[in-house]
Parts: structure tokens; C-alpha cells; sequence
């Protein structure tokens, strides 16, 4: 009985005294903690202007390759993504975590991640495939088919493209979907064709007409004189003979060159005297529905 008590009080004697040893390094463990995230926070913040640095050097070593703007967006947002996770992993080393257990919770959660992100692993491969096979670069004016989006490309990135309409609204696209999908490319070549329809009355002189026109296209300065430049006849429609202006313009040109072109079109026939008619529709009445049958 005496010794259950010995030990009874023994144990209670050990308890208190680890108790109240906890109690004492408990300040030490807490600020050991705070400095080690204090300097988790201080290798974080200078690692993020070492990412920095090295994305402006492979930035100006690209540029000074004459690398496709679009490329070098690419390889910058890659580089940038690379950089951070490197750092993290190596701040949860430096606060303790086993590197063997972040490298099989990382395996896990790839295999997790890539499962549930699909479409934009998709989109990454689309993006690397668009810098690989190149259907187009930053500036180019593109049209895609699938939704019918289009506008200027301004920046592709990994996962997106990002385009800038006429209006000024800017569409985002998946790379996914872009390198899927076929798409227009209007500004690819240097040169872009341009086609005007206008309509001449019947009773006009369609000699003349396409006289005055193709004195338009040999007058205006954009167009390229040593490239296809004719006015031909369209069609015959309903209510006018239909005429076509062909030409081909610089691809920076054209839109103000169709403008253009075609006002002094319009011009340029009001001075002949040819008139562009209205739809009209003749209605022949039989006699007999005037009259009646008798």
C-alpha cells in the first residue's frame, strides 16, 4: 500500500515538473516560431524580387534574340509559375517540413490537381503547341471559328490568348480551344485584297461606269498598282447591274483604304451622272384584272 502511494505521488511529482517545464520553454518555442516566420516572410519577399530579375534577364535575352513577342509572353508567365512553386517548397523546407513528405503530398495532389484541371492542362499544351506550329503572333488580327470571336492579338499567356476587338473590348480565349479549332488569320500575309459591290442603274453606260471607277483605284495612293486592280462586272441583279472594285492594300491600310475608296466611288459617280438605284419591284397587271371579265 505504501509503495502504490510512492509511486502515485511520483508520478504526479514528474507530471508537474514537465508541466511546469513546458510552461517555461513555451516563450523560447514561440519566439523561436515567430523568427522563423519572420524569415520565411523576408526569404519570401526576396525571392519574389530575384523571380522578378530573372524574368526581366530572360525577357532582354529574348528581345535581343528577336523573339516573337508572343514567345516571349509565354516563356516569361512559365518561368514566373516555375519560380514561385520552387519557392514555396523551399520555404515549407526551411520551416520544417520534411522534404520527402512535401514531395509525396506534391506527387499526390498533382495526380488530384491534373484530374479535376484538365481543360487547363489542355490549354497548356494548346499554348505550347501555338508557339510551336506559330498560326499566328502578337498583332495579328484573327477570327476564330468555333464562336465566331475575333480581334488583334495582344498578349498570349499560358493557359489564355488574349484578343482586343476594333471597339476596344478585349475577349479571352482558352489556348485549348484555339489550337483545336480552326481560325482565320486576316493579317498573316502583307497584303490584304479588298472587294467593293455597287450597284449601277440598267440604264446606265456600264463601259463608262467601270472607266470612272477604275480611274478611282489608279488615283489613290494606298493602292498597289503592281497587284490585281480591275472593276468588273458582279452580277446582274434584280434592280442593278452589280459591279465589282478589286484591289489589294497594305494590311495597316485597308480599313481606312475601304473607307476611303469607297466614298470617292460614290463621288466620282455622282460626278458622271451614273446613278446607284434603289431596290425596286415593277408589278404587271393583266388587263383583265382591271377591268373585270365580261
Amino acid at each position: 500500500m505504501r509503495s502504490v502511494c510512492i509511486s502515485g505521488f511520483s508520478g504526479r511529482l514528474e507530471s508537474y515538473f514537465l508541466k511546469n517545464s513546458f510552461l517555461e520553454e513555451l516563450p523560447n518555442k514561440v519566439l523561436q516560431l515567430g523568427v522563423r516566420v519572420l524569415l520565411a516572410l523576408l526569404i519570401f519577399l526576396i525571392g519574389a524580387q530575384l523571380i522578378k530579375l530573372v524574368r526581366k534577364i530572360i525577357r532582354k535575352s529574348m528581345e535581343r534574340a528577336h523573339a516573337e513577342t508572343g514567345a516571349v509572353q509565354f516563356v516569361d508567365s512559365f518561368v514566373k509559375a516555375a519560380l514561385y512553386v520552387i519557392l514555396v517548397f523551399f520555404i515549407a523546407s526551411f520551416l520544417g517540413a520534411d522534404a520527402a513528405s512535401i514531395v509525396a503530398l506534391l506527387g499526390s495532389a498533382g495526380v488530384a490537381i491534373g484530374l479535376a484541371v484538365q481543360g487547363s492542362l489542355s490549354n497548356l499544351a494548346g499554348g505550347v503547341l501555338i508557339l510551336l506550329l506559330k498560326p499566328f503572333k502578337v498583332g495579328d488580327y484573327i477570327i476564330e471559328n468555333a464562336d465566331g470571336q475575333e480581334g488583334t492579338v495582344s498578349e498570349i499567356q499560358i493557359f489564355y490568348t488574349r484578343l482586343t476587338t476594333p471597339d476596344n473590348r478585349v475577349i479571352i480565349l482558352p489556348n485549348g480551344t484555339l489550337a483545336n479549332n480552326s481560325l482565320v488569320n486576316v493579317t498573316a500575309a502583307q497584303y490584304r485584297r479588298l472587294d467593293i459591290h455597287i450597284g449601277i442603274s440598267y440604264d446606265a453606260d456600264i463601259r463608262k461606269a467601270k472607266a470612272v471607277l477604275q480611274k478611282v483605284l489608279e488615283t489613290d495612293t494606298a493602292v498597289k498598282k503592281d497587284m490585281e486592280m480591275r472593276v468588273f462586272v458582279n452580277e446582274l441583279a434584280s434592280s442593278s447591274v452589280d459591279l465589282g472594285v478589286r484591289c489589294f492594300l497594305d494590311k495597316e491600310d485597308f480599313w481606312e483604304g475601304k473607307w476611303r475608296i469607297t466614298e470617292n466611288c460614290k463621288y466620282a459617280l455622282d460626278e458622271a451622272g451614273i446613278s446607284i438605284p434603289f431596290p425596286q419591284l415593277d408589278v404587271h397587271l393583266e388587263n383583265s384584272l382591271l377591268h373585270g371579265d365580261r
